[in-house]
């Protein structure tokens, strides 16, 4: 399989000096993993013992998932990070996830939050493919997973720590890594690109979402990473019933998993959504686990889950990728700002984010790369034609736009509603829009909370608030630089947001909107005006830290929170 110029380093055979000379690195504490390290090969053929696709023992069922992005580490190169990124068996897996985190000091603001939004909807007419910066967008497009975050204990996730469920004991500091950490991210999906098992959509006219938790197979500074198992991920959709629609674990994870079923809740677009994410009693005498509730304020539906042994949630073995069964609960009392997921790229626990850079729209897709979960009448494409490919991925950092589906396709015996566009959601053969082409990165964002004749409407949040108290301040952060290929260590005037090789030269910004009687409302996208605070819009995400965290990563300045209902 060929990667992007961030590389696919072969891991038993590279020779270690030709990265050294191109990552402009010492060599010091460079480690070669030996196949032994892999641990036993799982007993499924195909599963999600690895998030990113590339485990070493097993193929995964759904080869478009939305992972949590690794941090790199200051001054820690090896087989697994170098130049400030993580590689997963050799393959870079950076993501782009524009966040706005919250902290709160107070007891509980760690592990119970609420938020209120009301879901994006889409203009009436289709998707077009003409000209980038003015063509009708819809949101699929445009962000692949709008997530609400929260971390959670797993004591084998890296660092590998004990970790004490609801506890600031957790938090890494100079002396202590920090607790065995895992990352939840409370996943929403929009219409329009069905199926979900290889795509984006559970159907062309619903919102739907999903439980996702993140852990990283990997011992302390990412010395030796279990190969088969490099970032395992427990999902499952909410459900009307809280009943998973497939297993959720790493290790029995099924095509059932990510098919929607009758009891898999869907909302419509511009629905209010009441989501409600804490630790609740296991029915049955089971304990107590991490829950979401999604209460439709619309349509009185209400969905939820609980990531419980219970509903078969697991933890995972990095001695042999086994599966545990396991009660993920809250790793932190408070949102303080050190209170954090010790591997991940956002420095974050309370947050809200739009997963974006995964989508590129095309006239027409070719280059069958392989069939999907619908068969020989389900090929799955490499290569987009159009307007937003300006030119060919030769000599890019991409090495492909997989996995691209043409318009109407109804992807085989998956039987889904016909794709009304061509393109391509840019996640198998790279985590992501490297080269920065794709729609997240024109000005055909949400302009405000109702849709236009070309842009759709913005998600329309509350801030945040525990136990009914709100948070007292936020701020802005990405990761973008961590996927441009002219950021490093040594010439880090390639790190800038909108990235620099971008062609539509825009990058999405959060705004806060004062509302009448003096409440606020987060929108995120292009949204400005009279009485809307975009915090200097591309400013908002702040400064570059790459050399005080090791990786490059934008951080602003922490605001107050001055919303009140």
């Amino acid at each position: 399989m060929n990667v992007h110029k961030f590389g696919q380093r072969s891991i038993w055979t590279a020779a270690v000096a030709v990265f050294v000379t191109v990552l402009g690195v010492t060599g010091a504490g460079w480690t070669i993993a030996s196949p032994a390290q892999a641990g036993a090969p799982p007993t499924q053929s195909s599963g999600e013992l690895d998030c990113n696709g590339h485990s070493t023992a097993q193929q995964p069922i759904r080869p478009t998932m939305n992972c949590t992005d690794v941090r790199g580490l200051a001054g820690v190169d090896n087989a697994n990070t170098w130049g400030g990124r993580f590689y997963d068996n050799g393959y870079y897996i950076g993501h782009d996830e524009p966040d706005l985190t919250y902290f709160s000091s107070r007891p509980g603001s760690g592990n119970n939050v609420t938020w209120l939004e009301t879901l994006g909807s889409d203009p009436a007419a289709a998707p077009t493919v003409a000209t980038p910066g003015a063509d009708v967008s819809h949101w699929f497009e445009l962000s692949i997973a709008p997530w609400f975050s929260m971390d959670m204990c797993d004591p084998n996730s890296y660092p590998l720590n004990a970790c004490t469920p609801q506890s600031d004991a957790n938090a890494p500091s100079a002396t202590f890594s920090g607790g065995g950490s895992a990352f939840m991210e409370m996943q929403f999906y929009p219409p329009g690109f069905a199926p979900f098992a290889e795509s984006i959509s559970c159907d062309n006219t619903h919102w739907c979402a999903a439980l996702n938790i993140d852990s990283l197979e990997c011992t302390l500074n990412f010395a030796s990473c279990n190969t088969s198992c490099v970032e395992p991920v427990n999902f499952a959709f909410i459900q009307t019933n809280g009943v998973p629609a497939g297993p959720p674990s790493p290790q029995k994870t099924n095509l059932a998993t990510f098919t929607p079923n009758s009891h898999t809740l869907l909302m419509n677009p511009g629905d209010r959504v009441a989501v409600s994410m804490k630790n609740a009693r296991v029915p049955g005498g089971g304990g107590s686990a991490f829950e979401v509730v999604l209460a439709d304020l619309t349509t009185h539906q209400t969905g939820f889950m609980q990531a419980s042994a219970a509903n078969g949630f697991q933890n995972t073995s990095i001695a042999d990728c086994s599966g545990t069964p396991f009660n993920f609960q809250p790793e932190y009392s408070t949102a303080t700002k050190g209170n954090i997921t010790p591997w991940a790229a956002l420095q974050t626990n309370i947050s809200t984010q739009f997963e974006i850079g995964h989508f590129e729209p095309c006239t027409q897709v070719s280059d069958v790369v392989f069939n999907g979960a619908g068969g020989p009448a389900d090929p799955v494409y490499n290569k987009c034609t159009g307007p937003y490919e300006a030119s060919s991925d030769t000599g890019t950092p991409e090495q492909g736009d997989a996995a691209c589906f043409p318009l109407g396709d109804t992807h085989g015996t998956l039987a889904s509603a016909p794709n009304v566009v061509s393109g391509c959601i840019d996640n198998v053969f790279q985590n992501g829009d490297l080269d920065f082409d794709g729609s997240p990165y024109w000005a055909q964002w949400p302009t405000g909370p109702r849709p236009t004749g070309t842009f759709p409407a913005s998600f329309v949040q509350s801030t945040p608030f525990t136990a009914g108290h709100r948070y007292s301040s936020f701020m802005f952060q990405t990761d973008v630089a961590l996927s441009e290929s002219t950021c490093t260590a040594k010439t880090q005037t390639g790190c800038a947001v909108p990235p620099p090789n971008s062609p539509g030269n825009f990058y999405p910004y959060w705004s806060l909107a004062n509302l009448v009687g003096g409440g606020c409302a987060i929108e995120f996208g292009n949204v400005s005006g009279p009485g809307v605070n975009t915090f200097g819009k591309d400013a908002q995400y702040g400064t570059n830290l790459f050399t005080t965290l090791g990786y490059p990563e934008f951080e602003s300045a922490v605001y107050p929170n001055t919303c009140r209902y």
